[in-house]
Parts: C-alpha cells; structure tokens; sequence
C-alpha cells in the first residue's frame, strides 16, 4: 500500500493565550489517502476546522499544535519550516475557504490572483501564467472564464465565487486538497455541481472536506470522520456512517437531519 499523504498522529491543539492553556482538540488520528475524499463532520465548535487550519499551518497566534504530530507527504509538520511552509500553502496544499467573498481580496480581479499564485508556485512567466489561470477556471466550468478572469470577487454570483475559489485552490495541482464548508449558502442545484466538481478533481490527490451536514459528504466522501467537541468519536466508510452509526452522536445528527 502507498503512505497517506496526510496523518494525523494524536494531534492536539491548544488556547495558549492566557495564563494557562486550554486544550480543544484531543488526540485526533486520521489519514487521507491519494484519490480519497474524506468527510470532517461535526456541529460548530467540534474542531473540524482547526484540525484543517493546523494541517495548512493557518492557526492563529492564540492557538498552537501542543502534541502529537502531522505528517504531510511523509514528512513531520513539526519540521517544516514557516519559509517552506508558505510555499506549501497554495502549491502543494490547496484550501477552500467557507466565504470565498470575505477570502478573495476585494480590490483585485480573480485572474490577478491566480496568477500570482501560478508565478509563486510554479515559476512561470505572467503570459504563461495567465493561460494557466484560464484554464483552471474553464476547468472549473465556468461560463465566459475569459470575463470571469477579469471580474471582482463583488461581480460574480455565490457560485461562481466558489467556483473561482475552487480554481484558486487547484491552479497549482497540489496533493491535497481542503474544503471548508464548500457549499454553505448555495442553492441545492448549486451544491450539487459543487459537490460534482470536488469528486471529479480528487483523482491523484488526497481531500478533506469540512461539513456540518452528513448528507453532503455522503454525496461525495469516500469515509467518514465525526467531530464532537474536539474528539473524532466515530470513523468509517460512508456506507458504515450512514447506514449503521455506532455513536450516539453520529446518530443524533443523521436524525437531525431526517427532520430537517
């Protein structure tokens, strides 16, 4: 068998502002295999998306890695340096941010920050760049990607947006990709082409998606991970989760749901 791209070795993560720390992510074990799409689900606060921040290494000076360990690529996080890991951040690691208005700078088009990123990570000319940046966003389906490359964030719809972030994440083929509540605000037939787009892009990396909902990670996730406040209490494939939940958590979300 090949080595996950991602693992996540008793990961803990501390508020260390204060004058004590204060642990919210407990000894979180996971793994994410090339071409996997795996779900973090769990209600607000469970540390799905600190686990994520912690991986990208986007944790806030309040909160630090306070044990265990994070394997990417086979290498320890812990010594990666902040220099390599910006150039991780983009290239090797895409991430999908749950506004993708409040995440795109407001005064640049979406084509000027792809092809920043394009330059950054992958050395390229801005002509050449710019070809690449197109195509990502024609990859993405977007219609008109030539107007799109020259649009504000402001100019395009919500799913456009999340198309062109979805762009942004991937222009750089990274092995892994991270999607932080990608659907949030989106209308269902929106979320569906969404969601289509995540499956069709897993091929040769490894994914995680973040969601509140069990439904959409059914729809696309290859297993299943539930948070509750900063544990994983259930893992498994998707058919297992949905099908047979084992915690009593698992089960009082897939109900909440039934009757949503």
């Amino acid at each position: 068998m090949t080595a996950p791209i991602l693992e996540l070795q008793s990961l803990c993560i501390d508020v260390v502002a204060g004058p004590t720390a204060q642990r919210i992510v407990h000894d979180v074990v996971l793994t994410v295999a090339r071409g996997e799409i795996l779900g973090l689900v769990g209600e607000s606060g469970s540390g799905k998306t600190l686990s994520a921040f912690a991986v990208a290494g986007l944790l806030s000076e309040r909160l630090a890695v306070s044990a265990g360990e994070i394997l990417f690529e086979g290498r320890a996080r812990s010594f990666v340096s902040e220099e390599e890991m910006r150039a991780l951040r983009g290239g090797r690691i895409g991430f999908v941010f749950q506004d993708p208005l409040s995440s795109f700078n407001p005064v640049r088009t979406i084509g000027s920050m792809l092809v920043e990123s394009v330059v950054r990570h992958q050395r390229l000319g801005k002509r050449a760049a710019r070809a690449v940046a197109i195509a990502g966003l024609a990859e993405m389906r977007l219609p008109g990607s030539d107007a799109c490359f020259g649009a504000y964030p402001h100019q395009l719809s919500g799913g456009q947006r999340q198309r062109a972030m979805l762009a942004l994440a991937l222009v750089n083929r990274p092995s892994l990709l991270i999607a932080d509540e990608p659907t949030t605000a989106l209308d269902p037939t929106i979320q569906l082409q969404i969601l289509a787009l995540l499956r069709r892009q897993s091929e040769g990396r490894g994914s995680i998606l973040i969601t509140h909902d069990l439904g959409v990670a059914g729809a696309v996730c290859d297993r299943i991970a539930v948070m509750q406040k900063g544990r994983v209490v259930e893992i498994g494939p998707c058919s297992a989760i949905l099908g047979d939940p084992q915690h009593a958590y698992t089960q009082r979300l897939l109900q909440a749901r039934s009757h949503a």
